[in-house]
This record gives C-alpha cells, structure tokens and sequence, in this order.
C-alpha cells in the first residue's frame, strides 16, 4: 500500500509543477487591471505603494487601517485634530456614514476622499457634483493623459503623466465661499477641492487613479501625492486609512454590511492571488490523500500493561511477622536502633558513635524535638544495646520513643 500512496503522492506534484512551469513559459499575461485601492495590495490599480508613502510622510504617527464602515469607526473615536482617508473607485455611503463624516470634520478633524463616483447623499450634503468631461485623447487615438495640482508657493508644477484612461471627472456647482479649488486635470476643470466643515476641512477628489501604485511609481508622480497630502496638517494626532469603501461594489453593499460582516474574509484574499490559490487547493489535495491512505491504524491495539506493584510495604509486614513469630526482640530492636541512627547521620550530619551531652542538644535543635524526649531516647537505646535480652514491653517502649520522635520533628 505504501508504495501507491508514494506514487499517487509524486505524481501530484510532478503535475503541480509541469502546470506552473506551462503558465510561465507562456505567453506573458497582462497585469490585472482591477481598480481595488487597497493598502495591501501591489497590482496597478491598489493603493500599496501609496499606504507605505504615507507611512513616511508621517513617520512620527502610525497608519491605523479600518475595515469597518464610517459608523461603526466613529463610534471608537474621539478626535479632534486627526486624519481620515478612504481611496475607492466609488464611494457608497449611508446616511448615518454622512452625518458621522461631518460631524467628525466639524470637530476639527480632515476628512481625505478620493473616488471617482460619490453618492448623492453625501454630494448633496457637500454642495458639490461630480462630472465627466470629453475624452479627447480616445478620440484622437492617444491613450495618453496628464493631470497636475494648482500651484501656490509650496508645490512644484507638474505635469504628472501617466499612459491610461485620461483624467476626465471634474467637480461642478460647488459654493465657492466655503471651497478652494486645489487642484484640475489637464483640461482646467478642479478635480481637487477641500471644502471648509466647522473646525475641520474634508478634501474631495475625484481621480483615485492618481493615488494608485502604477500612477505613482511613473517618473516623480509620487510628488503628486506629496503635493496633495501637503495641504493636510502635518502632524496630526492619528491616521486613519479606510479599506472598506474601497471593498464595495455596489450600493447594496453598502446596505446591507456592517462592521466585521463577509465583505472580507481570508479564503477570498487567498483565492485572489494565483500562486497562494494553488498553494492552498494543492494542500487540500494532498490532505484529503493522507486521510483516505494512512488514516487507518497501522498495528494491532496494544493491551495495557498493569504496572508493577510496590511490594515493599508487604514484604517489610512479612518480615515483621517472622521476627515476632521467633519472639527475638533483641535482634528487632537492633534493627530499629540501626535504622533509627542511619536516619539521624543522613539528615542532620551528626555522629551516633558518639552520643554526649553535645550531641543530644545539637540534635534537639536541629530537629526540634525536646531535649529531654532525645535524651531519654538515647538512654532506653543504650540499654537496649547493653542488654541480652529484650521483653515486648522494652521493644514496645523504644517504638513509641522513635515513633514520637518522628511525629516532633520540624
């Protein structure tokens, strides 16, 4: 049996490599598009390279991810000079999430929001509107696009480019009283506004492609992001980074989860990744192998063996009975003086061959038995050792001595 479990076994394997050994010599496959913004992830369109650039921009504070909505964030929070950012292809909000995001900036916090599609709840609310502009570089057959902040006396011009879709969305109908205009696409149209709330600000943009890592990992785009988060303060007490937003995909979504809910679980992060999919399918395979072919036991139960008995409590009994049977008292209570000063050498270090005044008080204070309990001890022992010959009441008399003895000490 063994040597068809150790085929079966080499022959999955060997069929696990020649599959990943087919993928790679094949034509290389284009890169996953999928617009995720998320912080752990590397592909073009997460936001990795982002996360990690802020990380360092803000050395003195850490980045705290929060995979809940904005309700349920809020609720833990008690800040008034901190940062909220939440990067999304589409920003789904509930109502309580808008009042929670307003709230939050009028107590003197900044709000950061990139997407590309805002929910009207939250536009409304805002005063502002996102918009689509023509994309002249499709119909001019150029897929070449360019995008840059406003100036002022802190940021460097532009132009950022990049090789995609075109910067085309643009915000309209904002009231320009409460509102400042931070940066446009390469058409002039704002696509980077910061709207006053309270004590606090809440930054709008409408462009997440620019924070995404092929965008900033283009030339010195990463000045881009920079410029951007240069309007924020640049110690704030903490830094939130929103993953759930970037999560959902459509507006029942949003609805219908809550914090902790399934919208993210570990099979599916796996099973989202190629290489870890396959690890974990051929782990699962190789599992179920083990189970079907060695699951079975492989020897007889082994009988349970009594352990051996401690005989030496019967054979002293044994030994006890003989010695009374003969009646030889003075042989038992030799016995028991021999005994009785083995014990006394082994645990205070004295020496029985010489038993004095000095002794008998050593003695007494190192096992705490009285001085006159030891003394008459010794003596009834001496003459039992001076005697030929030993009654019952002489032998009964010294085992209640040595057993009082035993019974006293500390």
């Amino acid at each position: 049996m063994r040597p068809i479990i150790n085929r079966i076994l080499t022959l999955a394997v060997l069929t696990v490599c020649l599959v990943s050994c087919n993928r790679e010599a094949g034509t290389k496959k284009i890169p996953d598009l999928k617009e995720t913004y998320s912080s752990r992830d590397k592909k073009p369109f997460g936001a990795w390279v982002a996360y990690k650039q802020l990380g360092e921009m803000f050395y003195t504070n850490t980045l705290r991810t929060e995979k809940n909505n904005f309700t349920e964030s809020w609720k833990r929070m008690d800040d008034t000079a901190s940062l909220y950012i939440a990067i999304a292809r589409s920003l789904f909000t509930t109502d309580t999430d808008v009042s929670g995001i307003l709230e939050f900036a009028s107590e003197g916090n900044a709000v950061f929001l990139s997407a590309g599609e805002i929910e009207d709840n939250l536009a409304e609310k805002l005063g502002c509107r996102i918009r689509s502009g023509i994309n002249f570089a499709s119909l001019l057959g150029k897929p070449f696009t360019t995008t840059n902040l406003k100036l002022n006396e802190v940021t460097r011009p532009g132009p950022f480019t990049y090789f995609y879709h075109p910067f085309i969305r643009y915000f309209s109908g904002y009231d320009s009283s409460r509102t400042r205009v931070l940066g446009v696409n390469e058409s002039g149209d704002p696509n980077f506004i910061v709207i006053f709330k309270g004590k606090g600000k809440i930054f709008l943009h409408c462009e997440p492609r620019a924070f995404s890592n092929y965008f900033l990992l283009q030339e010195d785009n990463f000045r881009y992001l920079q410029q951007a988060f240069g309007y924020v303060s640049p110690e704030p007490d903490h830094i939130y980074w929103n993953d759930y937003y970037a999560r959902l995909r459509n507006r029942s979504e949003a609805d219908n989860k809550s914090s902790d809910e399934e919208g993210f679980s570990s099979l599916d992060e796996i099973l989202s990744h190629p290489p870890l999919a396959a690890a974990f399918w051929l782990a699962i395979v190789l599992l179920l192998l083990y189970v079907l072919y060695t699951g079975k036991r492989r020897q007889r139960i082994i009988e349970e063996i009594k352990p051996n008995e401690n005989t030496t409590v019967s054979f002293t009994e044994t030994i006890g009975r003989l010695y009374l049977q003969k009646k030889d008292n003075k042989n038992i209570a030799d016995k028991m003086i021999t005994y009785f000063n083995e014990y006394i050498r082994n645990n205070y270090f004295l020496n029985t061959h010489a038993v004095n005044e000095d002794f008998v008080t050593t003695l007494s204070r190192k096992s705490g038995v009285p001085r006159d309990k030891i003394d008459s001890l010794y003596r009834a022992i001496g003459a039992l050792q001076n005697s030929q010959q030993v009654d019952d009441f002489q032998l009964l008399s010294l085992n209640e001595q040595i057993q009082h003895f035993f019974k006293t000490i500390k």
